[in-house]
């Protein structure tokens, strides 16, 4: 029974965007690895970006910089 664990910023994503996601990895599963989609769980995880860091920073001073073009 796989267990996929995706962990994003949250920052907008869609409940449809997400069951897209959900389903695309399924039938990845299902495909590539014959997994059957029925015991195969999807967990999406959304991260505050206050607690996502990158190079030593979080991913809000990130944005905040990037958006003032520095």
């Amino acid at each position: 029974m796989p267990f996929v664990n995706i962990k994003i910023t949250r920052d907008g994503v869609t409940p449809e965007q997400k069951a897209h996601v959900i389903e695309g990895v399924t039938n990845l599963l299902r495909d590539v690895m014959g997994k059957n989609p029925q015991t195969t769980f999807v967990l999406i995880e959304e991260v505050e970006t206050d607690n996502w860091g990158i190079g030593g920073e979080t991913v809000t001073v990130r944005r905040n910089r990037e958006r003032k073009g520095s």
